[in-house]
């Protein structure tokens, strides 16, 4: 029998209970959090937590627990459920009124039931088949639908055999743990819908994103892939700061709630993309706008080519009369030698076009050479320079294939990610998303882009998705200009840019003592980029 001291502590906890409830953001571990808080409050041996799927023809074995045999199914903290679904309906199409469990969802009714085996109307057949399989004996059972705001039941919550806590003896579920139960299946459908549409709200802002970065995909194959691992390279560092222990990060701690926020900013670092040109984003060589203009300089060579061969033809012809072979073979000999010259320019430009690490002065001024010292006729007759001024300027660039003026229109989806991210409507859990996102080409010495910030002024979190963005890029094997580097490159290059102001040396200690590149390496990069390991 309870005693009012009972019920009343049992009233306490319930109260405790809704409010934990709440605050769970992990499904998993609210189902959970839910069976255990009914277990307790009604003294339960055990219990199964259903949820109705979601064409509603069937309830979904959720949680099982049965604490005095030690099984725990289902859950962050339980084996798999391998049970099927039970279904609402019978194989005539009739409301399944023979399972308990589906008679309380069908029904929206309470089954209160003092002893299994003496029970009419319901079908216990399993029940007794799990008893005499295990020796345990299923007594007594409270089930309870839980129903949302829409007054639309969404779950099942089933108890069985309540005991005395002194003794131990399973006796019936008394009105009171009735009552408890209801209240507590009916603050718990409240935070499970909560949860649910928090997670349905969630998930349709992420697929907002993954459209974002699909439209990014769409208009160039190079940076979708981007899209991806820079989020994946800033959550396994995050990780690892958060795991550390020692040193200037040790204070760095995240909850759920932050590694959210990170992972949205994460995925949004590049939205700003969307603004930039084609052309830009997928220019592999130095002369590509809406085509790789290397095919003009090519027809210039050839149109060259035969101006030379016309040339020397002529002057074949007048020497027919009187023939003077020493002449022509003269002739011929010049003819190959520019033809050679044309052909070794016409390879050094090809070579020069295709970008990488470095170019020298030396290369950089042969360029200038070939452009203003050799002539050509065009369509219209008329001799030019060889390449103009705009030619000369790509073929020139001394590192990649992008010209100052490219790099400040690639710079500005920074601005724009900043731009458009600050338009939106962040909850207070979101409210870091536009500064973690924007800050990734900030600098520590404060040389970065685009607001010119130091260390003090970022937050770790930003600073972490700046390791994670250079680190992608030169490992990055989909890019149209260059193969993906080997580890020990990358690394030796971050290690510089540690040293030199670019990126936090604190967090790149943590990325190199964690080994978090190696994690990293073996997931997103090609087995010959990994040239060493531990």
């Amino acid at each position: 029998m309870d005693t009012s001291q009972d019920l009343f502590g049992r009233l306490e906890k319930l109260n405790a209970i809704g409010a934990a409830l709440s605050h769970e953001r992990d499904l998993g571990r609210l189902l959970e959090s839910i069976l255990d808080a009914a277990r307790d409050i009604t003294h339960a041996d055990g219990g199964t937590l259903y949820r109705v799927n979601e064409d509603r023809t069937a309830l979904r074995f959720e949680i099982i627990r049965t604490e005095s045999l030690g099984i725990a199914m289902g859950g962050p903290s339980g084996g798999p459920i391998n049970f099927p679904d039970l279904p609402l309906k019978n194989d005539k199409g009739e409301p399944n009124n023979s399972m308990v469990a589906a008679y309380a969802a069908i029904h929206d009714k309470t089954v209160n039931i003092a002893d299994a085996y003496s029970e009419a109307g319901f079908d216990f057949s399993g029940t007794r088949k799990f008893d005499e399989r295990t020796g345990y004996r299923s007594k007594s059972f409270l089930t309870v639908p839980m129903k949302n705001h829409d007054h639309e039941v969404i779950g099942v919550l089933q108890l069985i055999n309540a005991h005395d806590a002194a003794s131990g003896e399973v006796l019936p579920f008394s009105e009171a743990d009735q009552s408890l139960a209801e209240s507590l299946a009916s603050q718990a459908a409240v935070a499970l819908t909560n949860r649910m549409l928090i997670t349905q709200l969630e998930q349709l802002f992420e697929s907002f994103i993954s459209l974002i970065n699909l439209a990014i995909d769409e208009k160039s194959p190079y940076t979708g892939g981007h899209c991806q691992r820079v989020p994946a390279l800033t959550m396994m560092l995050a990780e690892a700061v958060n795991a550390t222990t020692d040193g200037p990060l040790a204070e760095f701690h995240m909850s759920d709630k932050d590694r959210y926020e990170l992972k949205i900013a994460g995925m949004l670092h590049d939205c700003g993309k969307v603004t930039t040109p084609v052309h830009i984003v997928d220019k592999g060589t130095k002369l590509q706008t809406l085509f790789d203009r290397i095919h003009l300089i090519d027809t210039r060579f050839e149109v060259a080519k035969r101006d030379a061969e016309i040339a020397a033809l002529r002057k074949q012809l007048a020497l027919r009369q009187p023939a003077d072979a020493a002449a022509e073979a003269s002739i011929a000999a010049e003819l190959a030698a520019q033809v050679r010259a044309l052909e070794d320019d016409r390879a050094f430009l090809r070579k020069s076009n295709t970008g990488g690490e470095a170019m020298s002065e030396a290369d950089q001024q042969r360029v200038r050479d070939i452009g203003k010292g050799r002539r050509w006729i065009g369509p219209d007759g008329v001799a030019a320079d060889f390449l103009s001024a705009d030619e000369i300027d790509n073929l020139t660039i001394r590192a990649g294939t992008l010209t100052q003026q490219e790099r400040e229109v690639i710079n500005h989806h920074i601005v724009a990610t900043i731009k458009m991210l600050e338009q939106l409507p962040w909850p207070r859990h979101l409210t870091n998303v536009p500064e973690y996102a924007g800050g990734h080409h900030e600098r520590m010495d404060g040389k970065g882009y685009p607001k010119g910030l130091t260390r003090d002024q970022m937050s770790v979190q930003a600073r972490i998705m700046g390791i994670a963005d250079i680190f992608e890029a030169l490992t990055a094997r989909d890019r149209p200009y260059k193969e993906g580097m080997k580890l020990s490159q990358a690394l030796s290059i971050l290690g510089k840019f540690a040293q030199g102001g670019h990126i936090d040396p604190d967090l790149f200690d943590v990325f190199v003592k964690q080994k978090v590149y190696l994690k990293y390496a073996e997931k997103f990069l090609d087995a010959k980029q990994i040239d060493f390991g531990d």
